[in-house]
């Protein structure tokens, strides 16, 4: 077994150059690191490339046999610990991290979406220039734990792939699909052609989350200082906002979504 030690090392190059954007936009690659998100993709049969595992790290014994049995199958490279500590972002590693394919959808013009979009479920969630990745994965997480499998995502939100994102997602990147739309208010006008109706949330309307019907919508969720921007906010069907009892007039982008999504759920399941 070849163990790697060299930083000058081509692929170590490499993994490092994937923590730029535009590189793992030109790779069509991400990083995932730790036990747990790497079973995840493991499970569900993410396009893993290569397995990096720490070959002196203390942690990696820590790898359950069935795990270290599956991941056996990958393409596997060892480091050194010196080595995995340059590629690492975690604060205390475990000693594994993974390349893998992304699962995103680039939707560059208005007709494409017949392609791309999944008008079988109840509802799809746009979001208009989310920047914060902490909101961004845990929207991805919410989206996931209500069955909804895509999302479409605006060209100025923030990198799905960018790591805090993929670590706070807890696996669901794997298993919801990310159309980048090249121009979110074409791709909604697309989707109105196929009965869908688009909702907004907004503080200048009276209607409650809890008045409308989710069925057939897409539920467009705006910029953390913003909103919603307005050429989208003029097209919209409905307006709604999340009624409030206290002081404070409004909420984190990714908690928003969560009682939004989960008035959906609440409704499904009455």
């Amino acid at each position: 077994m070849q163990v790697i030690s060299s930083k000058d090392n081509e692929f170590i190059k490499h993994i490092k150059k994937l923590k730029d954007k535009k590189y793992r936009d030109l790779n069509n690659e991400y990083i995932i690191e730790g036990i747990k998100i790497i079973e995840e993709a493991i499970n569900e049969k993410a396009n893993i490339k290569q397995v990096v595992i720490c070959d002196d790290c203390e942690k990696t014994s820590n790898i359950p046999k069935e795990l270290m049995y599956e991941i056996a199958k990958q393409e596997c490279v060892y480091v050194t610990s010196k080595l995995f500590e340059s590629l690492t972002d975690v604060t205390n590693p475990q000693g594994i991290l993974a390349v893998v394919e992304k699962n995103t959808v680039k939707s560059q013009m208005a007709g494409n979406e017949e392609q791309e979009i999944d008008y079988n479920q109840d509802i799809i969630v746009a979001l208009d220039d989310i920047q914060d990745p902490g909101n961004l994965g845990t929207i991805l997480r919410t989206v996931d734990s209500i069955g909804i499998n895509q999302i479409l995502v605006s060209k100025g939100t923030a990198d799905s792939y960018n790591p805090k994102v993929v670590r706070s997602t807890m696996g669901a990147i794997f298993r919801v699909k990310i159309i980048e739309c090249e121009d979110l208010e074409n791709t909604l006008k697309e989707i109105k052609k196929h009965k869908f109706e688009i909702v907004v949330t907004s503080l200048q309307t009276k209607n409650s989350i809890y008045d409308i019907d989710y069925k057939r919508k897409v539920i467009v969720i705006g910029n953390e200082a913003n909103g919603v921007e307005e050429k989208i906010q003029k097209m919209a069907d409905k307006k709604v906002k999340i009624p409030m009892l206290g002081k404070t007039e409004s909420l984190n982008a990714s908690v928003a979504t969560g009682i939004i999504l989960y008035e959906y759920v609440r409704q499904k399941i009455k």
